[in-house]
């Protein structure tokens, strides 16, 4: 029997949905398929989401391997990862990244689709680094940079793949806050037994209300990324 690389726990309402491939947390279409029956759990739950890595990585983003070999799976782990953001984003209850070390592209997309997320003192880096690895960067990705970092951050993560360090990270806006590795997530527990005392109906409601725009947007800018995808070549992706 495999093992699963996403696991789920659940102590009063909150769950920890936890990524660990044992590896680099790369996002292949069977931890993409994980996540989202995690994330299906926890809705079933009524469940507050603590979303995390392993050790010193929280997601390297999607698995290149998949998408050097290209074809039918390569697109269907696009529109998997793509259209994950669109779901974290609409979770009626709150969710909390817990960035517990290096972060790039799908991770990064993936973690700034949470309501709060909290960053990792340490040697990381967080980059979205399409552009390094030699891709255009994707319409639904620069959507969720947009969402949450400052204008001048934006600018260079997107054009110049700019790897931040959890400092900048939290000064250009990955992180609504950073604490030492051993706090991350007493911290983030912290933070989730507090928003438990949110009216659930309202948090729902308001999120759909501010967020309803972007989220037709990434689900209208899926296929014309796709499509991209299969016009440039998966097989174009260096791995760095």
């Amino acid at each position: 029997m495999s093992v699963k690389s996403v696991k789920y726990s659940l102590e009063e309402r909150v769950a920890t949905v936890r990524i660990d491939d044992g590896k680099r947390n790369a996002l292949s279409p069977l931890v993409l398929g994980e996540i989202y029956a995690a994330l299906d759990r926890a809705e079933s739950d009524r469940a507050i989401v603590i979303l995390t890595g392993r050790e010193s990585v929280f997601s390297a983003g999607f698995d290149l391997n998949v998408m050097k070999r290209g074809g039918t799976n390569a697109i269907r782990m696009l529109r998997s990862g793509y259209a994950l953001t669109a779901r974290v984003m609409a979770y009626p209850y709150p969710v909390i990244a817990a960035c517990n070390g290096h972060s790039f592209a799908m991770g990064v997309f993936l973690m700034l689709s949470a309501d709060y997320v909290i960053g990792s003192r340490g040697d990381f880096n967080i980059s979205a680094n399409e552009v390094a690895i030699g891709l255009t960067m994707p319409r639904v990705a620069a959507a969720m940079l947009r969402h949450r970092l400052d204008p001048a951050a934006f600018q260079r993560a997107v054009t110049l793949s700019e790897y931040f360090d959890p400092e900048s990270a939290l000064n250009a806006g990955f992180f609504d806050e950073l604490v030492g590795p051993e706090e991350l997530m007493a911290r983030a527990e912290s933070h989730a037994d507090k928003l438990v005392k949110l009216d659930a109906r309202a948090h729902a409601a308001s999120k759909r209300r501010i967020r309803a725009a972007l989220i037709r947007k990434i689900r209208f800018s899926i296929p014309l990324d796709l499509f991209d995808a299969m016009l440039m070549g998966l097989r174009g992706a260096r791995p760095r």
